[in-house]
């Protein structure tokens, strides 16, 4: 299978009128990668009272597993620019009466975060993980040591043609630019060090962590 390559920068417009669209559906559509998920945030290690900002964090489905690990003296800051989902993820808070949720509606990077964080999560947010400007904001906001993960799709192997049949499928539908998708994590790596990059979906979803370091 030809892989697709592309040299053109994310695009910030194009992927707010892309989950504006997708705000009604966003949740049945992840539900696939609820494992991944899961995964991610484990690899977080937060403690209670930990603060973690949550990138892209979408309609918040981020939020319930981040809460039972931060508990009611932690904090979690959710970043997102599409008003369509940030309306829903203050649904979300408001449903489950979080007080320690703070919601940030603005690109990432030009979010203004009030805090310094334990951790971040990038999950399934390639064209943010692709923006220098969108990483030096986050990373300005996070303390020395703090635990970063990233998850979301990539290029398998060439020879894993149905593996890429559904990455390109899936990219399509939710990324701007398919640059960096062979190694989407790359950019993170000059910022944290530790680094480990596992692969599961024969190849097809990478879940990243490291240790941030100034």
């Amino acid at each position: 299978m030809h892989i697709p390559v592309s040299s053109r920068a994310p695009d910030r417009a194009a992927a707010l009128a892309q989950y504006r669209r997708r705000a009604q559906g966003y949740d049945t559509e992840l539900a696939l990668f609820e494992p991944i998920r899961s995964e991610a945030i484990a690899l977080l290690d937060l403690r209670p009272g930990d603060t973690v900002i949550d990138v892209g964090c979408g309609t918040g489905l981020s939020f319930e597993p981040l809460h039972r690990r931060v508990g009611r003296k932690g904090r979690i800051v959710g970043i997102e620019q599409c008003p369509e989902m940030m309306a829903k993820a203050q649904a979300r808070v408001q449903e489950h009466h979080w007080q320690d949720v703070e919601l940030v509606c603005a690109p990432a990077e030009t979010a203004h975060v009030s805090v310094q964080a334990d951790a971040a999560l990038f999950h399934f947010t390639h064209d943010i993980v692709r923006d220098d400007a969108a990483l030096a904001n986050i990373f300005a906001h996070l303390k020395p040591g703090a635990h970063v993960v990233a998850s979301g799709l990539q290029w398998a192997a060439p020879w894993m043609w149905p593996t890429n049949a559904f990455v390109l499928l899936a990219a399509v539908y939710s990324v701007t630019s398919f640059e960096g998708l062979g190694h989407p994590w790359d950019r993170l790596t000059a910022h944290l060090r530790d680094v480990q990059v596992r692969t599961t979906l024969m190849g097809g979803i990478y879940i990243a962590n490291g240790i941030y370091e100034e």
